[in-house]
């Protein structure tokens, strides 16, 4: 009997993939963070023209407050961001890259092209859209 391949096991293997590769291609002065705070600044790079929040961040990445919480801590301890009032409510905090994490972007951005390249490697276009496809629709399943 041939057992049918889960889909939960193959993202995960995926993704350790991906996090072993990103994390091996982690710009030196990231040294004491996760490949995740990559992506991170990258987001806040590419919507620094905006007023971001915790929650944004929280809900583009799909993660818990308190895993948000840790990783901004962290990323605003290695002086990678600052957390700025806002004059409307002083309860808020928007998020501003640091020039420190301006400089890092640009490396960052140069590792995510070359792992997108590496990942769509002898993929043609309509397999990628099918994916992309397939993915939405697991996501969905999973949103609560």
């Amino acid at each position: 009997m041939v057992k049918e391949r889960m889909v939960g096991f193959e993202l995960r293997t995926v993704n350790n993939l991906i996090k072993r590769y990103i994390d091996a291609k982690r710009p030196p002065e990231l040294d004491c963070s996760t490949g995740i705070h990559g992506w991170a600044l990258h987001f806040f790079y590419e919507n620094r023209d905006k007023d971001v929040f915790q929650r944004d961040f929280e809900q583009r990445f799909s993660i818990r407050r308190s895993t948000a919480t840790n990783m901004l801590k962290l990323m605003e301890k290695n002086g990678l961001i600052n957390r700025v009032a806002v004059d409307c409510d002083a309860r808020l905090k928007k998020i501003v890259l640091t020039e420190k994490a301006i400089k890092i972007n640009k490396m960052i951005i140069n590792d995510i092209e070359k792992c997108e390249e590496n990942l769509r490697n002898g993929i043609e276009k309509e397999e990628l859209d099918s994916f992309f496809n397939t993915l939405d629709k697991i996501k969905a399943n999973l949103e609560v």
